[in-house]
């Protein structure tokens, strides 16, 4: 009773806050006509008519079948609604509706607690294994529990304005989910009914358009050939993803943010996501000054410069033999092409794998191990590892203050303030944020910039973002951990990587990896052996791979996924996030696969240099 009654408390607090950054008529018994009525009550009854199904499957008077059509029909029904209610309420939906089906944690006092997942992606995992007549009492609870939630949350909800920008920033968001999260598979683990959601989604999109938008033509026809482009090809694995993002979803969503020039502001606190750009693949995207501490009005060409010089001087580090790029070298996409980078102690290595800087600043959390929460900290912890830099910024600071070259322009960026340590890691932040990179060939094409595009990288994108199951990790158009469509949080997985994947006999790297992170507040099995999601642009020029550079080839890399990570390989792997089914990709498609990686290869900030 207690936590029913918080939850409700929760959602009613998030219907009133939406009511206060989106005016409306005030809060109001939500009975208005209209399609987002019709979505939010046709879910209510799919949700109720699903716990129904599940309740008789438990009891062995409703077959498996039917179960599945009940999961299918409401998750189809949630897709149709999903825009509004996603762009309103997204923490609640990603937690009770339609979040990842992965254990996860939630702090109780200074500790954590394991979480089971709930939703509609875990009962679609559930419902459609071949282990559903094993599960039947967690399918059942799962399903009580979905529409317990739902009960509340419609008990709360409000009459938010979806009218003018509001709706069309809505509609571009869920675009954005589209293309990273339901074409690919991601929202549909078990029964891969991807496309016919996306469709679902689409057509209660284009309703809801032409009710509130009937001035706007073209937009009315990019969600008509949509749909259309759907209906006739209908086959997962052979879905050509990219023609349907080039020739429908990014321009749709550009032609519907030329009508949202007043986007929501409260986006800019709790995203990444610009919502002022104009395709999904634009460098513009998403914004990098929200994950750093460094502001955008305090950037300029003159700080990056500074940033630049410090980043190639040795004299940071206590002996004078290292610099930041020592381990990020520009011709290597910043990265060194040792399994592990070298150490400052002679004869050894620092733990891991030096993963790229470009676009490294994406990101919510640093290292594989995501021990680092900003760019500047990801600094601080090289430069007192003793094994890197070893030393502090007091010696920093008086080296550089000894450097007449830094006191002029430390002087000249920051005035009076000159050389400390707040305007050390403004200008390290500064160099590392500048090192985009979404330009390569496959950015070109995909915004329609170019008609020229091999047609191997074609194939493999096709095959990354569908059947090779990549983009369910790898997200677009990052192609890292980087979640959409907020953008504001990183994914670690556990894969099972191999110590040495050469050996005859196969053993698990030992490596703990986000356990061991000493962020005692995630320490949780959940996370053993868990490593971040890294980027795969530019991945053509940093081999060797994974954390502890084991994997020499893109090849062995490809194959190591294609056999499903370790517990593919017969290893028990614990909390394997991987799924360990074999894809069964042939020689033709992994040569795919690394054609379309390397499409993806674009180093102009690097050529800065």
């Amino acid at each position: 009773m207690f936590s029913a009654y918080i939850k409700t408390i929760s959602v009613l607090f998030t219907a009133a806050l939406a009511l206060a950054l989106y005016p409306t008529q005030g809060k109001k018994e939500y009975t208005e006509t209209g399609t987002l009525k019709k979505f939010s009550l046709e879910l209510n009854t799919s949700i109720e008519q699903l716990d129904d199904a599940a309740q008789k499957y438990k009891a062995g008077t409703l077959t498996i079948a039917q179960l599945q059509n009940a999961v299918t029909e409401t998750r189809l029904a949630y897709k149709r609604a999903e825009f509004y209610f996603a762009f309103y309420y997204p923490e609640y939906t990603k937690e009770h509706f339609n979040g990842a089906p992965l254990l996860h944690i939630e702090k109780e006092g200074s500790m954590p607690k394991v979480i089971s997942p709930e939703g509609l992606q875990t009962l679609d995992e559930l419902v459609f294994s071949d282990e559903a007549a094993e599960e039947k009492v967690q399918i059942a609870a799962v399903a009580k529990k979905l529409h317990s939630a739902y009960i509340d949350f419609y008990g709360g909800l409000g009459a938010p304005d979806m009218k003018g920008a509001n709706g069309l920033t809505a509609m571009r968001m869920q675009l954005v989910r589209i293309l990273s999260m339901g074409i690919t598979g991601f929202d549909t683990p078990g029964s891969l009914n991807a496309l016919p959601e996306t469709k679902a989604s689409l057509e209660a999109m284009a309703q809801f358009y032409t009710e509130n938008y009937p001035a706007a033509v073209k937009a009315k026809s990019l969600f008509t050939n949509a749909i259309k482009y759907l209906d006739a090809n209908k086959d997962f694995d052979s879905f050509n993803r990219l023609v349907f993002i080039r020739e429908y979803i990014d321009p749709l969503y550009k032609t519907l943010g030329e009508g949202a020039g007043n986007a929501p502001k409260f986006l800019g606190r709790t995203s990444a996501w610009n919502t002022d750009s104009q395709s999904i693949f634009a460098e513009d995207f998403l914004n990098p000054y929200f994950f750093a501490t460094l502001k955008k009005e305090e950037d300029t060409a003159e700080l990056r410069k500074l940033g630049q010089s410090l980043f190639y001087d040795k004299a940071l580090s206590t002996d004078g033999s290292m610099s930041c790029a020592s381990c990020h070298k520009p011709e290597l996409a910043f990265t060194d092409g040792l399994p592990k980078s070298a150490s400052s102690i002679q004869g050894k290595t620092v733990l891991r794998n030096a993963p790229t800087l470009l676009n490294a600043a994406y990101a919510d959390r640093y290292f594989y191990d995501l021990r680092a929460f900003t760019l500047e900290q990801q600094a601080e912890h090289v430069i007192f590892n003793p094994a890197e830099f070893n030393t502090a910024y007091s010696a920093i600071l008086k080296k550089l203050g000894q450097k007449p070259e830094y006191a002029e322009s430390f002087k000249k960026v920051f005035g009076k303030k000159g050389i400390n340590r707040e305007n050390f890691s403004k200008a390290l932040a500064s160099y590392v944020l500048s090192l985009r990179s979404f330009n390569s060939p496959m950015d070109k094409y995909l915004r329609g910039e170019t008609i020229e595009l091999d047609q191997q990288a074609k194939n493999g994108f096709n095959l990354f973002m569908g059947k090779a199951a990549c983009a369910t990790c790898h997200f677009a158009p990052t192609f890292s951990g980087l979640v959409p469509p907020l953008y504001s949080e990183n994914e670690s997985e556990i894969l099972g990587v191999l110590q040495d994947p050469s050996a005859t006999r196969k053993t698990l790297d030992a490596d703990g990896g986000r356990l061991d992170n000493l962020v005692l507040t995630e320490e949780a099995w959940i996370y053993d052996k868990s490593f971040k999601t890294t980027t795969v642009r530019n991945v053509a020029l940093t081999a060797p791979y994974f954390h502890n550079g084991a994997y020499k080839t893109l090849e062995e890399v490809i194959d190591f996924y294609n056999e499903g990570g370790g517990s593919g390989i017969a290893l028990t792997v614990k909390n394997q996030t991987l799924a360990a089914d074999k894809l069964n990709l042939t020689a033709k498609e992994k040569k795919e696969l690394i054609a379309f990686l390397k499409s993806l290869t674009d180093t102009a900030a690097a050529d800065k240099k």
